[in-house]
């Protein structure tokens, strides 16, 4: 379960290619950093209209487990913002949100 969104203003959304280079790098970033399995890992774009702050937003969602670290997610935080950038151009704030696995009740 890592669940990224990222909220971005709508005008400012990259074309398709970008989306789906910054798409395989989350996932990458995902399923290597993070040892997340690829059927878990979910990634979503959401067009919004700012009002104010950081002209992107990224929220991720995510199992904890003893080897997710602080350390660790200082570094996925790192360079998730760095292919933000790179893909968007646009500079995000990050927030990163675990959970325990019994907190956590899903369906699919």
């Amino acid at each position: 379960m890592p669940n990224v969104t990222i909220f971005m203003p709508t005008e400012k959304m990259p074309p398709d290619a970008n989306l789906a280079a910054l798409t395989d790098q989350c996932t990458e970033l995902c399923t290597g950093m993070l040892e997340a399995a690829l059927e878990n890992v979910h990634i979503t774009y959401v067009g919004v209209r700012h009002g104010r702050g950081n002209p992107a937003y990224a929220e991720i969602q995510y199992r904890l487990v003893p080897f997710r670290t602080k350390a660790v997610m200082d570094v996925f935080m790192e360079r998730l913002e760095a292919i933000i950038k790179a893909n968007t151009g646009l500079a995000a704030r990050i927030r990163c949100f675990g959970y325990t696995a019994p907190a956590i009740h899903a369906r699919n």
